[in-house]
């Protein structure tokens, strides 16, 4: 039923990998003589030990992946990567409590963003870059990056590629999945690397920038600044930070394809068009009521309400502002914007501007149907008819998705948190987005959360950013029988 030896293996392969990226990080700690070289190292060769000694254990195991087996290694990974992820954090002190330690790991790999630090400067610069690169490896998954060296095991990754990719359509750039993993990472390498180069222009120091760059298209919204992008009061760090969050909550097929200079075919998918209008609409929205209700320049309030947008929807979590400082309506729009999400293909967390727009056509077509019940109206999307097993996948994810949110929100209303907190806590990790409304709001943090709460939003973290189904597939009986 299940090929237990093989998941082993394939766990071990992605332990190797996390304690190579983990002794990555040393030479930024040299460089910034913050003597975190041993927690770093240590922490490196515990992930590198455990991994080598499980791959070489299960070293014959039978080189067929089935489904399930896909499903065990993607929720099971994200648990082990940040478990030993957290080691770092935990060895050197700064985050000596595991419950902490872990909660801002898993923030990390699932490109949430949700912190428990309270003053982020303060963190050695090693460990501000782990912290980092967490959210750039988890952003395009540490499963896609691993595809491409499945060869190496002799085993074929499509189930992985399923069961990680965000969204109902996984799009392959090439018929063997290797060499679209390939595809998929150099379009994100290259893009982190403009961003860099372009912040580091704007006035960002190259760490900073660098940073900032692995976590935008992560769309993470982790900062080396505890104001987060307030702190630097730049108009072109911001736009380029906008332009790069959007790229991030694009589908990368479609980057790809405009990298190729085929641009028709990116203005003819209807998801970047919807995702693109939902955004000029809410800024333009956004704009009017901020030109009329703050003190804010023309141009101040287009800036600071096309970047709430932009990362919000793109569930990145970067703030240029208190958006809560501003009259409850815009509050209000903002958080119903967190149930968005990127596009499917994207590294954007949410529900998905894909699985919105099915809902609202389908919706639209019901209204047709009851005035035509014998005709034979199917929902359209890129001028295609959309499959009755898509649509109720569709509605399957965001009745879960929905059932969910009502759970978490009466988990932390039992904890003794207002119903404002509960909804964004639980908004804000489920769509992986980070900073919510209330006690969680973009001034503050997640330190006051209990212990039970903490564990219970990390949850939550890893079921959004694998999707729902990955996760509480594993909690159905049917999964385990044979």
């Amino acid at each position: 039923m299940f090929n237990y030896r093989l998941v082993f293996q394939f766990l071990g392969l992605l332990l190797l990998i996390e304690g190579f990226f983990m002794w990555l990080c040393i030479p930024v700690s040299m460089l910034f003589h913050d003597h975190e070289l041993v927690p770093l190292g240590v922490s490196g060769l515990i992930s590198v030990t455990i991994g080598g000694l499980a791959m070489l254990a299960t070293r014959k195991a039978p080189k067929v992946l089935n489904a399930r087996d896909g499903f065990l290694i993607v929720a099971i990974g994200w648990i082990l990567f940040s478990f030993f992820g957290s080691m770092p954090f935990i060895l050197s002190g700064e985050i000596p409590s595991f419950t902490d330690a872990f909660f801002e790991t898993i923030s990390g790999f699932t490109t949430t963003g949700a912190s428990i630090l309270n003053e982020i400067e303060i963190l050695p610069h090693g460990l501000l870059f782990w912290r980092s690169l967490t959210q750039w490896l988890g952003g395009m998954g540490i499963i896609v990056m691993s595809l491409a060296i499945l060869p190496l095991l002799g085993v074929g990754g499509m189930q992985l590629f399923v069961a990680e990719v965000p969204g109902p359509t996984p799009d392959k750039l090439h018929p063997r999945i290797k060499e679209t993993a390939k595809r998929l990472w150099a379009i994100y390498i290259i893009f982190t690397f403009a961003e860099t180069l372009l912040l580091w222009i704007g006035g960002m120091t190259l760490f900073d920038a660098v940073n900032h760059s692995f976590t935008t298209m992560a769309t993470g919204g982790y900062s080396t600044k505890t104001a987060s992008l307030a702190y630097w009061d730049s108009p072109f760090i911001h736009y380029v930070i906008v332009i790069f969050m959007f790229l991030a909550g694009t589908n990368f097929t479609l980057s790809y394809f405009a990298m190729h200079l085929r641009f028709k075919k990116v203005w003819q998918n209807e998801e970047f068009r919807y995702y693109l209008g939902f955004i000029l609409g809410f800024t333009i929205l956004l704009t009017i009521i901020l030109s009329f209700t703050e003190l804010q320049s023309g141009e101040e309030s287009f800036r600071h309400s096309l970047f709430q947008v932009v990362s919000i929807i793109t569930t990145t979590g970067f703030v240029t502002f208190d958006y809560l400082s501003w009259i409850p309506l815009l509050g209000i729009i903002l958080f119903m914007m967190m149930f968005f999400g990127g596009s499917a293909g994207s590294t954007g967390g949410g529900i998905k501007i894909l699985r919105i727009v099915l809902l609202l056509k389908n919706s639209a077509m019901e209204l047709k149907r009851l005035i035509h019940p014998n005709a034979v109206i199917p929902v359209w999307f890129n001028k295609s008819a959309v499959s009755p097993d898509i649509l109720n996948n569709v509605f399957a994810f965001i009745s879960f998705y929905i059932i969910t949110v009502i759970v978490g929100v009466i988990v932390m209303t039992a904890m003794g948190y207002d119903i404002g907190s509960a909804f964004g806590a639980v908004a804000a990790t489920l769509g992986n987005i980070g900073p919510g409304i209330g006690l969680v709001g973009p001034v503050e943090n997640y330190a006051h959360i209990p212990v039970f709460g903490k564990w219970f939003l990390s949850f939550l973290m890893l079921i959004g950013r694998l999707e729902l189904f990955t996760v509480l597939i594993l909690f159905s009986p049917s999964f385990w029988k044979k």
